[in-house]
């Protein structure tokens, strides 16, 4: 059974529209790139979300998920930016492509036991005791 980027893909090419490609895509941290055809209107998304799918379908390391809304696509030969999600991958004129997973952004609170410790601390060291001589 053919999931649906792959289903939509078979139709297309049966009615004979559009041109398909051969796109190879590295995947950072993995052993080797996912190989797989493309048509050349359908958009990086898709792209992105199939490259996810033939990945875990071949059973790599490391898992990486399956939201495509969780990576960048990019290609090298264009440049050093992230493709946009919404332009089609048979403008780019690029058949290599890597596939990075995008930073997590950790809201970094800072979490105090006790607050005002340091209040606490600084009161200490001023009622501190000198005891004459």
């Amino acid at each position: 059974m053919l999931s649906l980027p792959f289903r939509k893909i078979k139709e297309k090419v049966m009615k004979g529209g559009g041109k398909r490609m051969l796109i190879k895509i590295n995947v950072l941290g993995s052993s080797g790139p996912v190989r797989f055809v493309v048509d050349e209107d359908a958009v990086v998304a898709e792209v992105i979300e199939t490259a996810l799918k033939c990945y875990a379908l071949e059973g790599r390391f490391p898992v990486l998920g399956t939201k495509h809304n969780d990576f960048f696509l990019y290609a090298p030969i264009v440049g050093t930016e992230a493709l946009n999600s919404r332009e089609t991958i048979g403008s780019f004129g690029a058949r290599n492509f890597m596939l990075c997973k995008k930073p997590r952004q950790v809201a970094a609170e800072i979490t105090r036991k006790r607050s005002g410790c340091w209040k606490t601390w600084f009161n200490k060291t001023l009622t501190l005791k000198i005891t004459p001589h």
